[in-house]
C-alpha cells in the first residue's frame, strides 16, 4: 500500500561566489535534492524512514559542494491528528580534514556458503518426506527452504490471483513448520538473514519480498522453482538445489544442482 511522505532537506554548502555574481549556473542546483529523493524512492520498497533518510542524505552529499545535510522525512497518513517522522544530520568531511589517526580498512569478510533448497510438494507428501526434511535440517551450511503450493496454481493474470497463489505457498510453509519444529517461517529479508545467522532452518513465505520488490519480477505460484531461483539470486546463494522440480530459465550466474534422493541435497 502506498503512503504519502514529506521531505524537508537543508544543505550547508561550501563558500562560492554565486551570490556575489548572482549567477544561477554557479549555484548548487535544487534539482540535485529532488534527484536524490527520486533515486532513493526508486531503488526498492523500503520499510524504514531511517533508511530512506540515510539514502537521501548520501545522495545529497555526493555533490562535493555539499558539506552538511539535514533530512527530515515524515509520514502524513499514519496519525489522525498529526504526522511523525525522523530527522538526521550527516556531514561530509573534506579529504584534507585533520584526523587523530588513519582509519584502517576493515578486512573483507568471506562470503558465507549458502544454499536455497526447493523441495516439490509430492516429495514432502510422500513416504520419504521425513528423510527429505532430515537431509535439509542436517545440511552443514546455511540453507533456506522454498516450497510449492499443495495444489498446482494457474498463471496469475491479475493482482488478486497473484496473491492467492503466493498465499497458497505460504499456507504450505506454515503447515510444514507446524509439523517440524526445526523450521521457522520467514517473510522478509531481515527475518531470513536472522534465521541463517542464528543457525535456524528458514522456510520462505514469499508474499512480502516478492510484492515489495522493485522492479517486481514476472513470477507467480505457477512456477515455484522460478520463485526459488529469484530468491537464490537475490540473496547471493552459492547454489539452488532442486528436488522434484525443473527450472526452464535459471538466472545468469546462479549455480544449479538437482537432488534425486535426500542424500544428494548437500551435493
Amino acid at each position: 500500500m502506498s503512503q504519502r511522505v514529506r521531505f524537508n532537506v537543508v544543505l550547508e554548502v561550501a563558500h562560492h561566489v554565486a551570490a556575489q555574481d548572482d549567477d544561477v549556473d554557479k549555484v548548487l542546483s535544487y534539482e540535485m535534492i529532488v534527484e536524490a529523493i527520486e533515486a532513493a524512492l526508486s531503488e526498492e520498497r523500503l520499510n524504514l524512514l531511517e533508511t530512506l533518510a540515510e539514502r537521501v542524505a548520501a545522495g545529497c552529499l555526493a555533490d562535493r559542494r555539499a558539506l552538511r545535510v539535514f533530512v527530515r522525512v515524515e509520514k502524513l497518513d499514519r496519525l489522525p491528528d498529526g504526522t511523525f517522522g525522523v530527522e538526521i544530520m550527516r556531514v561530509r568531511l573534506p579529504e584534507d580534514a585533520p584526523r587523530l589517526r588513519a582509519a584502517p580498512e576493515p578486512p573483507a569478510a568471506p562470503a558465507p556458503r549458502m544454499l536455497v533448497v526447493h523441495i516439490a510438494p509430492p516429495l514432502l507428501a510422500g513416504p520419504a518426506a521425513a528423510a527429505w526434511l532430515d537431509a535439509f535440517a542436517g545440511l552443514p551450511v546455511p540453507a533456506a527452504l522454498t516450497l510449492g503450493p499443495a495444489a498446482p496454481q494457474p498463471p496469475a493474470r491479475a493482482e488478486g490471483a497473484l496473491r492467492i497463489g503466493l498465499l497458497a505457498i505460504e499456507a504450505a510453509a506454515w503447515a510444514l513448520a507446524d509439523r517440524d519444529p526445526r523450521l521457522v517461517v520467514v517473510s522478509a529479508r531481515s527475518e531470513l538473514d536472522w534465521a541463517l545467522k542464528s543457525g535456524r532452518r528458514p522456510v520462505w513465505a514469499p508474499v512480502k519480498m516478492l510484492t515489495d520488490a522493485l522492479p517486481r519480477p514476472v513470477l507467480d505460484a505457477s512456477d515455484p522453482a522460478g520463485l526459488a531461483a529469484w530468491l537464490a539470486a537475490g540473496i547471493g546463494a552459492e547454489a539452488l538445489v532442486l528436488a522434484g522440480a525443473d527450472l526452464a530459465d535459471p538466472p545468469e550466474g546462479l549455480a544449479l544442482r538437482r537432488a534425486g534422493r535426500p542424500a544428494e541435497l548437500g551435493g
